[in-house]
């Protein structure tokens, strides 16, 4: 008896991409096409092209970056809700204030993540969104949820979240506020006379101490604790 043919394939997730930064842009192709379950269909560089690229066939996942350089990518996820209901769209960006966070959902972004999230994990979110998901990053979440809790506390007082004593060392600081001020692990341990591996190790028990995973999410996490200034 013949057994019947089954195709065990995956269907494949279609892409486009609406992003004007080239070496994310190269950094996300090569995530893509190393990984056998997703194509990337289109690419655009800025928001006439994305524009352009919404009125022809749907892909499966839209990955847009909000500042392109003719324009808000907003736009481009407000036209590809409307052109293309069944796609998911996904908002990658080097920022995360709370104004562009419900804009783009309110727009019709499914998810939210980070530019400096891995390019591992954002095919990880790529696949999340395309079955379902709504991938949104640790600092994002936080932004929505405060958002809804100032409209829910409107008639009354929020009272602001504050940093448990003592969070982290002096030396911690010291290297979160080096991070801030944009310097590397090896600018680091150079100004504070440290091995990088030390100055590794410190940035490890920061992320950990702040629950977060990037050095954005932490920066947002030690000013929302009063940790470091606005």
């Amino acid at each position: 008896m013949e057994a019947a043919s089954i195709d065990s394939n995956p269907p494949l997730i279609n892409i486009a991409i609406v992003e004007d930064d080239p070496d994310f842009c190269l950094a996300i192709s090569q995530a893509i096409g190393a990984a056998a379950d997703m194509r990337l269909a289109r690419q655009a560089n800025t928001r006439a092209q994305g524009l352009a690229i919404v009125q022809g066939p749907p892909v499966d996942v839209l990955l847009v970056d909000l500042g392109l350089p003719d324009g808000s990518g907003i736009d481009v996820i407000r036209a590809a809700a409307s052109q293309w209901p069944s796609c998911s769209i996904l908002v990658s960006t080097h920022f995360g204030d709370e104004t562009h966070v419900m804009r783009s959902i309110e727009a019709g972004a499914a998810g939210y993540l980070l530019k400096d999230s891995s390019p591992v994990r954002i095919v990880e979110e790529i696949r999340s969104v395309a079955s379902g998901g709504s991938p949104i990053s640790p600092i994002i979440a936080r932004q929505i949820l405060a958002r809804f809790r100032q409209g829910m506390a409107s008639t009354g007082v929020t009272p602001e979240p504050t940093a448990p004593p003592h969070l982290l060392s002096g030396r911690e600081k010291e290297v979160l506020d080096l991070i801030t001020k944009g310097f590397t692990a090896q600018e680091i341990a150079r100004l504070m006379q440290l091995s990088h591996f030390t100055v590794r190790s410190f940035v490890r028990r920061i992320y950990s101490k702040l629950k977060v995973t990037s050095k954005a999410e932490a920066i947002y996490e030690a000013r929302t604790l009063g940790l470091l200034p606005d």
